[in-house]
């Protein structure tokens, strides 16, 4: 059990490389160590930031005044694998995501092909329930093993308890929640994510109509899993969402609104033309393979990307200029490698209220603020 303490700057840990220093940065190979420096933090009354891939951060100029804690763990713990059980496995929370989704690949286990791509830990993935072409990471997780710096003890959260949605779980809600006392880490510290993925050679039904296009199946369809990671990479790439470190148009946090739900009546006063896709329930329906859960008819989903391109701001707005939305995908704020976070912020501020102003919907932003708001005027 170690825990290795240097000093270090948040642009050089966030995939948006913005962010200024820390006051002490630990990394930890192990739970246990982990866990210590959580304690430690919180009984010191130091502020605390959970850090994964970085991918999912946006971090003030001023830096963080506290102890950002790194799990560097990796690795999969398989507890069974046969062809009609599937696998059951263990993931400690550091490992990188996308390794995880080439190894469920190479091993014929079903369930996650199609969140190919998406950087950061394999922590994060419950804590807002990643989720992309058709498929959440909801659909095979069986358990979480947390510390809860609440209790003051390691837990294992099942499936039941986790309270699954679009983009959200009783993680990230215990983060965000009105009157939280958690932030910017959430009360439950993510350990170690229990898995149940299905064994075969072709994927779950692909139900994405751009990925069925890609891979010339029809919707409902199901195709080889190498086919589906190898397609999914395509489209993301496409859309400046696999990092390259030469692509000023990686440099981002991913998709940095959510799309919106509504309710449907307020979805009737949408525009023609609006994309309008149906919301799944938030308990998935089973854990062992990839569900989503059935439609609830009283919600619908819109598209972030369309309502921003829609009120006036099209790739590449912002350019010339050291920060600007993608040239490939109108959902990224990137850094252009000049840029600060305060006009990264000023830039998803003027969005989100360009949207607002033209639609009466207001985005939320999907990535974890720190040290700064899209409700602050300066």
């Amino acid at each position: 059990m170690t825990a290795d303490v240097r000093t270090a700057v948040l642009a050089d840990l966030t995939t948006l490389r913005l962010g200024g220093p820390v006051s002490r940065y630990v990394e930890t190979d192990s739970a246990d160590a982990l866990v210590e420096v959580v304690r430690a933090a919180d009984a010191a009354g130091e502020p605390l930031l959970v850090l994964g891939g970085g991918s999912n951060l946006v971090v003030a100029d001023d830096g963080f005044p506290g102890v950002v804690v790194r799990d560097v763990r990796s690795g999969v713990e398989v507890e069974a694998a046969d062809s009609c059980g599937g696998a059951s496995i263990r993931v400690p929370a550091g490992q990188d995501w996308d390794a995880l989704v080439a190894r469920t690949v190479d091993e014929g286990w079903v369930g996650v092909e199609a969140l190919s791509g998406i950087p950061g830990s394999t922590g994060a993935a419950p804590v807002q329930n990643i989720g992309a072409y058709g498929q959440e990471v909801s659909g095979v997780i069986s358990t979480v093993r947390v510390w809860d710096r609440e209790r003051l003890r390691v837990r294992t959260l099942p499936l039941v308890d986790l309270q699954f949605g679009y983009r959200t779980s009783l993680l990230k809600r215990s983060l965000v929640d009105p009157g939280s006392p958690w932030g910017p880490t959430p009360r439950y510290v993510v350990l170690e994510v229990g898995m149940q993925l299905r064994s075969g050679d072709l994927s779950a039904p692909v139900v994405y109509p751009e990925l069925a296009r890609r891979l010339g199946v029809a919707i409902g369809e199901r195709a080889p899993l190498r086919a589906v990671r190898e397609a999914v990479l395509a489209l993301r790439r496409g859309k400046g969402m696999v990092l390259d470190a030469v692509d000023p148009d990686t440099w981002s946090a991913g998709s940095f609104f959510t799309n919106p739900v509504l309710a449907e009546g307020q979805a009737t006063t949408l525009p023609d033309g609006a994309p309008r896709f149906g919301v799944r329930t938030s308990r998935p329906e089973r854990s062992t393979g990839p569900s989503l859960g059935a439609v609830d008819p009283g919600l619908v989903k819109t598209s972030a990307a369309w309502l921003i391109e829609h009120a006036g701001f099209g790739k590449g707005f912002g350019l010339p200029g050291a920060v600007s939305l993608s040239t490939k995908h109108s959902l990224a704020l990137t850094n252009r490698g000049e840029g600060s976070t305060a006009e990264l912020v000023a830039l998803a501020r003027t969005i989100r209220d360009g949207v607002r102003d033209t639609f009466g919907i207001t985005l939320e932003p999907e990535p974890v603020l720190v040290g700064v708001s899209l409700d602050d005027a300066a």
